[in-house]
């Protein structure tokens, strides 16, 4: 019974974490220059509002003004293995395969800067994480070995097995707004200082329905149904013993052990039937956190280095739940109605390196580190990792004629996982990306990039736990996903 409900929290933690590039709950793809070319720490251009603040300064005087569109899909895979499903009426082994559908049809941002001599003003409207729905039609491995489970518990009560419908559906925005000024100290060298407001706006849903048991008879009821008539056949078990105690065919204590056992499991029947009619469960959560943000960027010749400090935005989500009293499974009460959890965005540390080679063509490095251990999340699951994420970047840009550019990036991403982390409610695995595009100058004020960015994942494979019935360690998970992105800018100078 308990793990039922667990089961349903767990489907709703399934969404956390980014859907795009970046950390384990930071996009880091704000604009389609990042697609182009993710590799966009030390270069020198409007999208470095995001990616590095200090260089805009370096740009024309007058007001610059960047509006991109994204379009992401993106899959989440889980293969896993439990006995447990040989229960089910739509299985056919103990493997299944449970995959999520992730769509983020918009995704906007906005980069602006006003440049006026030493001066650059800045603002930044993007998604800093979040940013699209993922549904799981049928549920997650824990959902539905949970109910597996207890179809095993009810077998000396008649089941042989199980049918459940399961789904889930997740929605995550975080928006950020992000203001700052750069400062041009020498010719070659400025500095940049800025904050980031974050909002956090989320919901989660999360049902269990046509819950039916199979019977010894080989036919399926529904839970109701069967719950009722275990509670009455146990009732009776237990008025025919009494009945035998007292017309004295046996005594109190031949009976003692027989009616424990029939207590015990009207007592499990009783706290069963409130998820007799299935489970509904609905939460929405909000959030607000700001931080500041540095930045350096120096010129030396054909050099261009920069670096870029995003300090944890500490963030508390608050529940809006059906969720309205403290359970005895401590999942669940992240979803409490009125409590607050953590959910901070951690710190983050950006350098990279750009070299003009030769008049229009720049190669581009770059590293990202999360102090993903120093944020603080719900039950404080950071501590589970090995360490914070690294991500490795390097690119190419070239200035084809005078209208035209063409880039081509790739990055690494490398997650510090750990099987105690790692879980079919919320997981990330190690990947590469790379992205190509093309900017088109129609003239001195307008421009226009389309962009491809893809992400290739790696296969996480963890064993959970032993065999409840025979003690080896068969049950397991294998995690991976896809992520594709498409995106179109407009740039504007004035």
């Amino acid at each position: 019974m308990n793990k039922i409900k667990l089961s349903v929290t767990t489907l709703l933690l399934a969404v956390a974490g980014t859907a795009f590039a970046g950390g384990i709950l930071t996009n880091t793809n704000q604009s389609v220059l990042f697609l182009k070319n993710p590799a966009r720490g030390a270069a020198i251009g409007l999208d470095g509002v995001y990616s590095n603040p200090a260089g805009v300064v370096f740009m024309p005087e007058g007001f610059h003004l960047a509006i991109n569109w994204q379009y992401a899909h993106q899959t989440r895979t889980i293969t896993s293995t439990n006995p447990l499903f040989l229960l089910g009426k739509k299985n056919s082994n103990a493997v299944k395969t449970f995959e999520g559908i992730a769509d983020a049809p918009f995704i906007p941002s906005i980069q602006a800067a006003m440049n006026k001599g030493n001066w650059s003003l800045q603002l930044n409207f993007s998604m800093p994480g979040g940013g699209g729905v993922c549904e799981f039609g049928n549920g997650l491995g824990s959902f539905e070995s949970a109910v597996g489970m207890i179809a095993k518990q009810l077998e000396p009560l008649g089941a042989r097995g199980y049918d459940v419908d399961a789904y889930m559906r997740g929605r995550q925005y975080y928006f950020g707004l992000q203001v700052g000024a750069a400062y041009k100290v020498t010719p070659n060298l400025s500095v940049y200082g800025g904050l980031r407001a974050l909002y956090g706006d989320a919901s989660y849903k999360a049902r269990l329905s046509n819950i039916q048991v199979k019977t010894e008879s080989g036919t399926y009821v529904d839970f109701a149904s069967f719950l009722n008539n275990a509670t009455e056949n146990l009732n009776k078990q237990v008025w025919q013993t009494e009945l035998a105690i007292a017309n004295g065919l046996i005594t109190p204590e031949q009976a003692a052990q027989g009616l424990e056992r029939a207590h015990h499991a009207l007592t499990q029947l009783e706290t069963l039937q409130k998820y007799s009619q299935g489970v509904n469960l609905m939460s929405i959560q909000t959030g607000f956190g700001i931080a500041p943000i540095i930045g350096v960027d120096w010129k030396v010749g054909d050099f261009n280095f920069a670096a870029k400090y995003e300090f944890n935005t500490q963030m508390k989500m608050k529940n809006h739940s059906t969720l309205e009293k403290v359970t005895e499974i401590e999942a669940m009460n992240k979803f409490q109605d009125g409590t607050e959890v953590d959910e901070d965005a951690p710190a983050l540390l950006t350098v990279g390196a750009q070299w003009t080679v030769t008049q229009g063509v720049n190669l581009n490095l770059g590293y990202h580190h999360y102090f993903d251990t120093d944020a603080h999340w719900y039950e404080h699951s950071e501590k589970k990792l090995g360490g914070g994420t690294n991500e490795y970047l390097a690119g190419v840009e070239w200035d084809i004629n005078d209208k035209v550019n063409v880039s081509a990036g790739c990055q690494l991403t490398r997650y510090q996982l750990t099987d105690e982390y790692m879980n079919d409610m919320s997981f990330v695995v190690n990947s590469y990306s790379y992205g190509f595009g093309m900017t088109y100058k129609f003239n001195k004020t307008v421009k226009a990039s389309v962009a491809y960015f893809q992400t290739n994942y790696e296969n996480y494979d963890r064993v959970t736990k032993a065999n409840p019935e025979t003690g080896a360690t068969i049950l397991g998970d294998s995690f991976t996903r896809t992520n594709r992105v498409l995106g179109l800018g407009v740039e504007i100078s004035i």
